[in-house]
């Protein structure tokens, strides 16, 4: 928690997303306020930790966090925005969503996006602060949930297994099915491949 409580008085909390990445889905990211006296053990980068301690890490930061709170960007926003400003969409939403008021919030990475109190940005924060790392499991584990539901919602495409990243299932079903209303149509390696977006654009 150093780097937490370098940034002095008040509550401090850590923001991340997860979904930035994939060719399909919302992008998701998290705020929390962690009790001091309280952080679970096993903190980490999410990407770093199996699925059952993520599962089993989100509930406990939920229950002894002072605060927490996801947010999410939708893909008409991602499509509105760009992928880069529709997370910090979902980061505003994260913290916006606290029942505690930061005075200052760590956000993964380098870019500092615009948010409703003092910002300082951790290159690869998810592995040096405990409030980035829990902020990184709520995102993912809450879009992942998403994936799973949007699997049943439009079969054939895999999102339960892979969460809409590139894997050749995926790939091999959007050569056979086309893009669903959840691809994230600009995206240029899905402009690569092999199929129509035109007749699918002027639905």
């Amino acid at each position: 928690m150093m780097l937490e409580l370098a940034c002095g008085q008040g509550p401090v909390c850590g923001v991340d997303e997860a979904g930035r990445g994939p060719w399909a889905g919302p992008v998701s990211a998290g705020a929390v306020i962690l009790d001091p006296d309280r952080i679970p053990k096993g903190l980490n980068d999410s990407k770093k930790l199996s699925a059952k301690a993520r599962a089993a890490l989100e509930a406990e930061i939920k229950e002894v966090a002072i605060a927490w709170c996801v947010g999410m960007a939708s893909i008409e926003e991602i499509a509105q925005l760009n992928i880069l400003h529709a997370a910090g969409l979902a980061m505003r939403r994260a913290v916006e969503g606290l029942h505690v008021t930061p005075v200052f919030a760590l956000v993964d990475g380098n870019y500092r996006f615009p948010l409703p109190c003092e910002v300082k940005t951790v290159v690869k924060g998810d592995s040096l602060s405990c409030s980035i790392a829990a902020a990184s499991i709520l995102a993912k584990e809450a879009r992942d949930r998403i994936m799973v539901e949007m699997d049943a919602v439009y079969p054939g495409y895999g999102f339960a297994g892979h969460k809409g990243y590139h894997a050749p299932v995926h790939v091999e079903a959007l050569r056979k099915l086309g893009p669903s209303p959840i691809h994230r149509l600009g995206w240029a390696p899905l402009r690569n491949l092999e199929f129509d977006f035109n007749s699918i654009e002027s639905e």
